[in-house]
């Protein structure tokens, strides 16, 4: 029987665990029997059960309503649905007065909100209205107003697209599962035709659009919850097919990469808002899928479930979410809308992150011990998250609160702690954890936006991305950024950031990350402990231009800024912090030692200060003395300063500003400080006085340091040079740490520009390597030289360690050879034609023979010049897919049964035939390098005696791909090349 059969008795298709969920669905219902009317006359199925997995997932299970917080919030719960069953006034153009029908799409979503509302608390106990039929008859007539009125088969859809295909349907149809004892069959049809109207089948078609990441997961709930009110197996079918697309890992655009990064709208980090709405989507989804037909059985899933940890876990400290990855979320505040009046914040974000991981804990879709980690993660978080603990966040609903409280109570679960590691992210983003605190930084370049502002939201979040530093202690500054930070904050002193103090306009740079940056120098590398990050700063709206680095080590932060350059005739700040000391103004501040005044409004610039402090916050060093202006103001503002739809109402805070002044109009301005967070002041000032870190070089070309405690040596290159032992051919991020008798290198290139790049390192002593990780040793005699293959890693960084025991490795030379000849050839209908004059060459496997759709790209070497044994060949290629059929692929290289063919001549139907498979790599619509090892093809043709490497590039043999476009011989920049290295 096929899954979309299943509208009568229980299936025998259904499995094991199918029958106990309908148990438990059935025992979910049984609870509210008393006040949802008479179960329906027949037996309870498929449809049934999923509707009551549903109405679980909405309610809740395993608490006592009688006890904290669960009473409290269920008596709110109530006091709201009585405040909007008596406000209710049915009329042609409004459900509610204050939200009239017509022009503002929210207006609709909001409505279908509180009638969701109105629903949790006819079916939940202890709320005041439980079983209420009066609460119910209200419910009724809202939805029959909303079928006629607002959300039709008919109505045309207006203003914001997402009110139409996921806000109101999510709502609505949430209501018709809580409420469907109560429903004619008419109202559930309406809904469901009105639904049908909206979010058609074809949003499926294509993963494009808006139609990606998290909103293809609220696409996919909406068409799924639809098909289980509705009875309809094909929906649920789609709706589960439909899912697949989001799990894989992208390589650019919407979506999970593979180190973490989460992606939305194109070029925003998104992990604390998008990312939770993913999260809990599929979470939901893979719930009420579970033990049914339409269970998820993708095996990308799991995939999905393993970047979990790597993506969402490394943004959460202490149950908040950090900041840099909120995106316009961060200006929301207290909503106007909002009737509990429930502040938005990096608290309010986290607790929904954590809320989404222990669903999915529970979901039944990963591996046991995978899940059994996830729950040691989250309890930790609870156990630790002491400025606004989840149990107390009245945002969060009756199954988050007693999913926590279940935890916090099974003793069978070890709460984990905080690591401690180093996580770079190639969304421009990284967070450092050490022992006691944490710290995050945001960096923007031509792949991330500045800023995102929207629906008027954000409005003055401009230079959040222009290298903001947040950090938090484990038992202190957990509010720093939660407590009205946003509306109140200076936003030309974000901490850490450099910027020209150019007035800006709300909303300046455009709607949904209109600008971006031109730079493509930001990232750095780790080794997972430290890292080395940089960024080539742009100002938005302004000439500014300079380059900045954080290097991350054990108790700081080292920051340096150089090259600092504007012209927009106003001063240039660079933020060391700007620390929100929140309503009271009791904190001590020390400089060099001297306790200076608490007043508010007090400022000064201190000349040649080496240490500031904060008591009960953390430090701030100046190596080497330096005028630093401070001041202790309070600033007062609304959330609806940032955010249109947020509160009018005004906030104070109280802040300690501490920021370098480059003048107006620098040039070649610089500056180095370092933070200490949790540091006392005489511990800043002992280290004021011992520095463990040297300054190797702090120019726009190179800034670098040491750190001999620590044996750390780390550079970033913006452009060729040397920095003190280490020696860069080309820009990149370079960390080498020395001890007991190894020495790490991991090298990276931020900018992605690189196939590859030789790191040249004044070290001797270092004979064997251990361990290779995309870099090849070239030689150890009186130096190591290195050669990172850097090309398509997306800025990941690439290791080697060495030791000073062992056999010494072989010298080798490496040798880049340009191509020969370039060009690709077409089956069917071209199978004549010679497209060697192209500037680009084309690779396309469309899975049949003789369509004409058919391409591969041919290329020669002259290897005759090489000596020695080859030891690795790769071929770099530098291009992107260009197809309508998707956004990535994989190309793989073959040897060629012959190098008798020529660039003007060769067609398909004189090419040779591929013969050795070789290797593959990935390309994606964004323009990338590709590396595909070669080494047995180029071995082959050194062996043979020829003098000539003829290779073939297409899709792995019996796939079906997509087209990929690459770089010729004859293009002006990144032609092919053949990397080869001999012994």
């Amino acid at each position: 029987m096929d899954a979309d059969q299943l509208t009568g008795p229980l299936s025998a298709a259904m499995s094991r665990r199918g029958l106990l969920r309908l148990a438990g669905a059935g025992a979910a219902l049984a609870g509210a029997a008393q006040f949802l009317g008479p179960a329906p006359a027949r037996a309870a199925d498929t449809y049934d059960a999923m509707r009551g997995t549903w109405v679980g997932l909405l309610t809740g299970t395993g608490f006592d309503p009688a006890a904290a917080p669960f009473a409290a919030a269920l008596s709110a719960l109530g006091d709201e649905a009585r405040t909007r069953m008596a406000s209710m006034a049915p009329a042609a153009s409004s459900l509610w007065p204050d939200l009239p029908i017509g022009t503002v799409s929210a207006h609709v979503t909001t409505s279908c909100g509180r009638l969701r509302s109105m629903a949790l608390a006819y079916v939940q106990p202890g709320t005041g209205l439980t079983g209420s039929a009066s609460l119910a008859a209200a419910v009724s007539t809202g939805l029959d107003w909303l079928a006629t009125h607002a959300y039709t088969p008919s109505t045309s859809p207006y203003d914001n697209w997402w009110d139409w295909e996921i806000g109101a349907p999510q709502r609505l149809l949430d209501v018709c599962a809580l409420m469907y004892a109560r429903l004619a069959p008419e109202q559930i049809a309406a809904g469901c035709a009105a639904v049908d109207h909206f979010v058609p089948l074809s949003e499926f078609a294509s993963y494009s659009g808006h139609s990606t990441g998290a909103n293809r997961v609220d696409l996919c709930r909406v068409v799924a919850l639809r098909g289980v009110i509705g009875r309809n197996g094909s929906l649920i079918g789609a709706a589960r097919k439909a899912l697949s697309p989001v799990f894989p890992r992208v390589l650019t655009g919407d979506g999970l990469y593979a180190d973490g990064s989460f992606i939305q709208h194109t070029c925003v980090p998104y992990a604390g808002t998008y990312g939770t709405v993913l999260l809990g989507g599929l979470g939901r989804m893979f719930v009420l899928l579970a033990g049914t037909p339409w269970a998820v059985t993708d095996p990308e899933a799991q995939v999905f479930c393993s970047g979990v940890t790597a993506g969402w876990a490394p943004f959460v400290y202490n149950g908040l979410v950090m900041d840099g990855v909120s995106g316009r979320g961060i200006s929301r505040g207290v909503q106007k809308s909002d009737p509990l009046q429930v502040q938005q914040d990096d608290h309010t974000r986290g607790h929904a992150v954590v809320s989404d991981i222990l669903r999915l804990a529970a979901s039944g879709l990963a591996p046991a011990a995978q899940s059994a980690a996830w729950k040691a993660m989250v309890k930790g978080w609870l156990r630790r998250d002491y400025y606004a603990p989840l149990l107390s966040d009245r945002s969060l609903g009756i199954p988050e609160l007693a999913a926590a409280q279940a935890l916090l109570n099974d003793s069978t679960v070890t709460a984990a702690p905080e690591p401690v590691e180093h996580r770079l992210f190639s969304m421009d983003r990284a967070v450092h954890r050490r022992t006691g605190w944490a710290a995050q930084i945001s960096m923007c370049s031509a792949r991330t936006t500045f800023y995102e502002t929207g629906n008027g939201e954000n409005l003055r979040g401009w230079h959040s991305g222009s290298g903001m530093l947040s950090w938090w202690g484990d038992t202190y500054g957990n509010g720093q950024y939660a407590d009205a930070f946003w509306p109140t904050v200076d936003p030309y002193l974000l901490p850490g950031t450099t910027v020209s103090t150019r007035p800006l306009a709300d909303a300046a740079g455009g709607q949904w990350n209109a600008t971006r940056p031109t730079n493509t120098w930001a990232g750095g590398t780790t080794d997972g402990t430290y890292a080395a990050l940089g960024q080539d700063v742009r100002g938005l709206q302004s000439t500014l231009t300079g380059r900045k680095s954080w290097f991350c080590l054990d108790d700081a932060i080292h920051c340096l800024g150089a090259g600092i350059t504007c012209a927009d005739g106003v001063s240039v700040r660079t933020t060391v912090d700007n620390r929100n000391l929140g309503p009271n103004n009791h904190q001590v501040f020390t400089v060099d030692g001297t306790v200076q005044p608490a007043t508010l409004g007090w400022s000064r610039t201190f000349t040649g200060s080496r240490s500031m402090a904060v008591g009960g916050m953390g430090a701030w060093v100046f190596p080497e003395g330096t005028t630093v202006h401070v001041q202790r103001v309070a600033r007062t503002g609304s959330w609806s300063t940032v955010n249109t739809s947020s509160s009018t109402t005004p906030l104070t805070r109280n802040y300690l500003s501490l920021w370098f002044d480059h003048g107006t109009d620098p040039t070649g301005a610089s500056y180095e400080y370092q933070l200490m967070p949790g540091t006392t002041a005489a511990a800043a000032a002992a280290r004021a006085a011992a520095p463990r870190v040297t300054v190797l070089a702090n120019s726009a070309g190179v800034q670098a340091i040491s750190c001999p405690s620590l044996g750390l040596t780390m550079a970033n290159f913006f452009a060729a040079g040397t920095a003190g032992p280490v020696t860069a051919d080309a820009p990149c991020s370079v960390l080498v740490r020395e001890r007991n008798g190894t020495m790490t290198v991991v090298v990276s290139d931020p900018t992605r520009d690189a196939a590859t790049v030789r790191v040249t390192l004044d070290r001797s002593g270092y004979a064997s390597v251990s361990a290779a990780d995309g870099v090849q040793v070239l030689t150890t005699s009186g130096q190591v030289v290195l050669l990172a293959e850097t090309g398509g890693t997306q800025g990941a960084g690439r290791t080697v360690t060495l030791s000073a025991s062992g056999p010494a490795a072989a010298p080798r030379t490496a040798a880049a050879l340009g191509a020969t000849a370039t060009t690709y050839v077409r089956d069917g209908a071209y199978g004549d034609t010679n497209y060697g004059d192209a500037a680009t060459m084309v690779v396309k496997n469309t899975g049949g023979t003789g369509n004409g759709y058919n391409r591969r790209s041919l290329l020669a070497f002259d290897v005759s010049g090489l000596t020695g044994t080859v030891s690795r060949a790769v071929l770099w290629l530098h291009g992107n897919v260009q197809d309508s059929g998707g956004g990535q692929t994989v190309l793989q290289a073959f040897a060629t049964a012959s190098a008798a063919w020529t660039e003007t001549g060769v067609t398909w139907n004189s090419a040779p035939a591929l013969t050795t498979a070789l290797g593959t790599g990935p390309v994606s619509t964004r323009h990338d390098w590709v590396g595909l090892d070669v080494t047995a093809a180029v071995a082959a043709a050194r062996a043979s005696g020829g003098g000539t490497a003829s290779l073939a590039v297409f899709e792995p043999l019996g796939a079906v791909g997509l087209a990929a476009v690459l770089t010729t011989r004859r293009s002006g920049a990144r032609p092919p090349r053949l990397e080869v290295i001999t012994a």
